[in-house]
């Protein structure tokens, strides 16, 4: 695989690995992306066992400052998507 993975190329060895069409490996790996993203958009936890778990993690609001002018801004509350890899991932990861 290129140092960069990009969707088309998780197509390809999905493809390649289930002995699909690249069509039905790319609605494949539209599906699992659409329901990690459903899932934590709901403010659910999404688990991928041996990989890991995406999760919402909310933010509390908080004061900073305007780096062009310095002025105090108040930045609002907010939920982002965060991911903690799972002990598998950084077994694989470590062992490299």
């Amino acid at each position: 695989m290129p140092s960069v993975v990009t969707k088309s190329h998780l197509v390809e060895a999905a493809a390649k690995a289930g002995n699909l069409s690249k069509s039905a490996a790319g609605e494949a790996v539209n599906a699992v992306f659409d329901a990690i993203v459903t899932g934590v958009a709901k403010g659910k936890r999404v688990t991928v066992v041996g990989f890991g778990t995406f999760l919402p993690r909310k933010r509390k609001a908080r004061a900073g400052r305007n780096p062009a002018n310095g002025k105090e801004i108040k930045i609002m509350a907010k939920t982002l998507p965060a991911f903690a890899a799972g002990q598998g991932f950084k077994d694989a990861v470590s062992d490299r």
